[in-house]
């Protein structure tokens, strides 16, 4: 009977197996890594001091701490879909910045109107958010306060992508049992 077996679909169909039995594995260490990192954001806010706002990168680093910035000049006014501090549906006035030689996006505050306002610059304080972005706090030019920036927003679906993995290997290995059995039979 192992005769019959086919030895080159065999070593395929175990290798992709033991390859995703690996990836779930490193999946879970990705979880805890994220799990780490999302404890450090959480610990950034209860902190409460400031950071340099990153004008390159993403800045993963400062993420969730305050900070506070000159902007020299608005190079760029654009209006995205926003949440306000008391969960009302409308929109985000986001203005680029020219801050140190480089560029930061703020997000100035909640309007109703998708209109931006009129906003010259000037030192803006608040929390950095994903993006790099800083969602001003207070907001500036007479907008209301945005939705604050909170890391249980972010998702940590290593543990789900773990789940994936295994479970496609154990239907790789099911799959590759029926065919094989079906194919002994037929031979018998």
């Amino acid at each position: 009977m192992i005769a019959r077996i086919p030895l080159i679909p065999t070593i395929i169909v175990a290798a992709a197996a033991i390859t995703m039995v690996w990836l779930g594995i490193w999946q879970l260490g990705r979880a805890d890594e994220k799990a780490e990192l999302l404890a450090r954001y959480d610990a950034a806010i209860a902190a409460g001091d400031e950071a340099r706002f990153p004008t390159w990168g993403d800045g993963k680093d400062v993420w969730f701490r305050r900070t506070t910035i000159d902007c020299d000049e608005v190079l760029a006014i654009e209006t995205v879909a926003g949440t306000a501090l008391n969960g009302q549906k409308g929109w985000a006035q986001r203005f680029t910045c020219a801050v140190d030689g480089g560029t930061a996006l703020v997000d100035l505050g909640f309007s109703r109107a998708i209109e931006p306002p009129s906003w010259n610059g000037g030192q803006v304080s608040g929390v950095i958010a994903p993006g790099p972005r800083l969602v001003a706090d207070p907001p500036q030019a007479g907008l209301r306060p945005l939705t604050r920036p909170d890391p249980s927003d972010l998702p940590n679906n290593h543990m789900a992508y773990a789940g994936q993995w295994f479970l496609f290997a154990l239907t790789a290995l099911l799959i590759y049992g029926f065919a094989l059995r079906s194919r002994l039979r037929k031979k018998d």
